[in-house]
């Protein structure tokens, strides 16, 4: 029987690699039946919004997506079509591992990390109040009553994290059982709870309680900025991180740089019943059309979808098709040789016929 799985291409360079990566897939053998929707900066003249109502029908009908990137304006313009995606659709688990893989230029080699990062809460929640409005003034005048060192109340912008026990609850215990169920053997929580008593307090007790119920899986807790230094030094001391959302935002970006770089970083927003895979980097509109960005991080995104879709067996030989891509060296774009300017680079779209030609012969 066959996948149905919304397809959503981007915009910027976001439709190069979603075609390859859809290829890639079907010549895997699996039978998929796409839902093709637009979204992003290339539909908001025709639909009005960057964000049509379908795709969000799409995903619920489906249960499965995937997409290529799409861009976010910095400063101006409208919010963010991936964290609007993650709240309409409670897509509370980010998902983002970060493995090597040989050949990948990179000072580090075997890492095999998964972090997990809440998507809705923390300061990535958006509550912020505008400098020297109303109720900056009326929140600023109670916070200098309990600290008058900090002087606050002129010119300041506020912005509050919300941390509950039940967002906590269910971003750790998805990182629990992927750990069970993936044979991992530790998960590491990580927090600032020296410093924030009482959110990433909260964070760490609920997340010690919960480490309770998986006596099986190691549990050990860790500071952010030590977790930083941590993952620097000796990466191969972790397992699976969970994280807090503005953490694993940085974090997460870290790992991939320990692993080589954004262009293979995969990542999935998971939720109850419903999924949506992606590429960690942006849209890289600059080089829109001229097929040379990388494809491979939207192709691993891939892999994850086949895992979650239980096509393991598929999964791992697509997995092993781009492993072996990537140590011959040959069929590769031009941020993964040795020399950026090799004129023995390919493009987009060659990487994914290299790809479909391997899954074709075995």
């Amino acid at each position: 029987m066959a996948h149905r799985v919304t397809f959503i291409p981007g915009d910027g360079t976001g439709p190069e690699i979603a075609e390859a990566t859809k290829r890639v897939l079907e010549a895997t053998g699996v039978d998929f039946e796409w839902d093709i929707q637009e979204a992003g900066v290339d539909i908001m003249e025709e639909a009005g919004t960057p964000l049509p109502d379908s795709v969000i029908e799409s995903i619920k009908s489906t249960g499965c997506g995937i997409k290529g990137p799409i861009t976010t304006p910095v400063g101006h313009g409208f919010r963010s079509v991936n964290v609007a995606l993650r709240k309409l659709l409670d897509l509370y688990a980010c998902v983002r591992p970060c493995k090597s893989y040989p050949g990948v230029r990179s000072r580090y080699e075997d890492i095999d990390l998964v972090l997990f990062r809440e998507n809705h809460e923390d300061l990535y929640a958006g509550i912020e109040f505008e400098q020297d409005s109303p109720e900056v003034q009326e929140l600023a005048a109670k916070i200098e009553q309990l600290y008058p060192e900090t002087h606050i109340r002129e010119h300041t912008g506020i912005s509050i994290k919300p941390i509950s026990v039940y967002g906590t609850t269910r971003i750790v215990k998805a990182a629990f059982d992927y750990a069970v169920e993936e044979n991992r053997k530790k998960v590491t929580v990580v927090h600032k709870a020296n410093i924030m008593k009482y959110t990433d307090g909260l964070w760490l007790a609920t997340a010690t309680e919960i480490a309770k119920d998986y006596p099986d899986i190691e549990f050990e807790e860790r500071i952010v900025d030590n977790m930083c230094m941590q993952l620097v030094q000796k990466p191969e001391l972790y397992d699976v991180l969970v994280l807090q959302n503005l953490y694993g935002d940085i974090l997460s970006d870290l790992g991939a740089g320990l692993v080589g770089g954004l262009g293979v970083a995969p990542g999935a927003n998971l939720g109850d019943g419903v999924a949506l895979f992606e590429p960690t980097h942006g849209s890289a509109p600059k080089y829109k059309g001229q097929n040379k960005v990388n494809p491979l991080a939207m192709m691993l995104s891939g892999v994850m979808m086949l895992r979650y879709l239980k096509e393991k067996d598929a999964a791992d030989r697509m997995e092993g098709a781009i492993a072996e891509l990537i140590v011959e060296g040959e069929s590769v774009t031009y941020d993964m040789k040795p020399h950026r300017d090799d004129p023995t680079a390919v493009g987009t779209s060659e990487v994914g016929d290299a790809l479909v030609a391997k899954l074709e012969a075995n």
